[in-house]
């Protein structure tokens, strides 16, 4: 694995071994990447990405090069290009965690950069590593990943971790997808290509009240109002699908609710504090997940 760029890169093995790491770091830190350098290279806003990735490289005894606003606070405010911004920060780095505005920007910088480039979300396009603590998740709190009946709900068309989520859970066998979105948000005929192509089982609707008995993980996005270039459609969307205990109370026994975050309003604060709501557990799973990956990438490299 030179680079992560895209969540079907992944075999089954590749996830099954990757977790197993994950798994040795919960029972307390080592430190195989010590004199190793990660640049966090964020053309976008992130909290838990970027942390995450951070305290990941810190925890296993690396250190950090990192800029705020990427897309501000760099070179790039001068006009200079993704590729040579990559080819300047291969001195000083050994692998690079790249978040970009553009969809493809991973691609255009792997194909230029001697070190090791993880997409951390590229636009619409993908986000691997967090479609990688996703199922993590999964199989953490529901202890399996094949059988599962899964919802996702929200803006489809333009989440990129519904995306990279999909193409993973093709991995596994006698898995079942009920995509919920209004009409104009559906997932990709893409993604739908590739599950058809797996046998994934899946199907599409517009509400949601439903299906919440019926499925083991609700997994919510929320609206995201900056991939909308008309503010009017944004507004058309905003709150059409909101989770609360009320609603939520008739899901299955160890039925789990998911959010990649952050949340505006799609989920209610009186939903937290339930066993159901798995959202900040699964926040802390990503930092498992990343240190594994950092160790498969530059420990054993």
């Amino acid at each position: 694995m030179e680079h992560v760029l895209e969540a079907q890169q992944f075999s089954r093995k590749d996830l099954i071994h990757l977790f197993s790491i994950a798994d040795t770091f919960e029972k307390g830190n080592t430190f195989p990447l010590k004199g190793k350098i990660l640049a966090s290279l964020f053309y976008e806003p992130s909290t838990r990405t970027r942390f995450s990735f951070e305290s990941a490289m810190i925890r296993l005894g690396g250190n950090v090069l990192t800029t705020e606003n990427a897309r501000e606070f760099s070179s790039a405010a001068k006009g200079e290009t993704l590729e040579d911004t990559i080819r300047v920060v291969n001195h000083y780095a050994d692998i690079i965690v790249l978040r970009h505005y553009q969809a493809g920007a991973a691609q255009r910088a792997a194909e230029v950069s001697a070190v090791p480039i993880i997409n951390a979300g590229d636009g619409a396009g993908q986000h691997p590593t967090q479609a990688l603590l996703d199922l993590y998740t999964i199989q953490k709190e529901i202890r399996t990943i094949d059988g599962i009946k899964i919802a996702m709900m929200g803006d489809l068309k333009n989440g990129r971790t519904v995306r990279s989520l999909s193409y993973l859970l093709g991995k596994f066998k006698d898995v079942k997808i009920v995509f919920i979105s209004p009409i104009e948000l559906q997932i990709g005929t893409d993604i739908k290509e590739y599950l058809q192509k797996h046998s994934v089982v899946f199907r599409e609707c517009e509400q949601f009240s439903s299906v919440l008995k019926e499925v083991d993980v609700m997994y919510q996005t929320r609206i995201q109002k900056e991939r909308f270039e008309n503010p009017g459609e944004y507004e058309k969307f905003k709150g059409k699908y909101i989770l609360t205990a009320t609603n939520t109370k008739h899901m299955k026994k160890g039925a789990i609710v998911m959010h990649p975050l952050p949340r505006v309003d799609e989920i209610s604060l009186d939903l937290d504090a339930l066993p159901r709501a798995a959202y900040f557990r699964q926040a802390g799973y990503g930092l498992l997940v990343r240190m594994a990956l950092l160790h498969r990438l530059l420990d054993m490299e």
